[in-house]
């Protein structure tokens, strides 16, 4: 944790927040279960003994860009700290050139 104390990995607690950016959303519990899902294999890939949370949540943006972008943002402006519209501007912009460039390379 942020603190320094050493907590196991929790794939409930991932769902749990990204939970919260996905509310409205048309995210299923089932989508959450798979985001959890990737996020645990993931970190587990690294062979890291312990992970710090800053690579949690590294770990939990990809996937959930690809889940929901509308849910990603959120996660992303609490995560990433966002302090004005142009944070967000300057995200969907990056959303939007990774769009054009996956879209051109298939």
């Amino acid at each position: 944790k942020k603190s320094g104390v050493v907590e196991a990995f929790n794939r409930d607690k991932v769902i749990s927040g990204v939970r919260k950016a996905c509310k409205g959303r048309p995210v299923t519990e089932a989508d959450l279960a798979k985001l959890g899902q990737r996020v645990e294999e993931a970190l587990r890939a690294s062979g890291l003994a312990e992970v710090p949370t800053q690579e949690v949540g590294v770990a939990i943006l990809k996937p959930l860009s690809e889940l929901d972008p509308v849910a990603y943002l959120r996660f992303a402006s609490v995560y990433n700290h966002y302090q004005s519209v142009d944070d967000f501007l300057a995200e969907i912009q990056r959303m939007r050139l990774d769009e054009t460039e996956a879209a051109v390379s298939v």
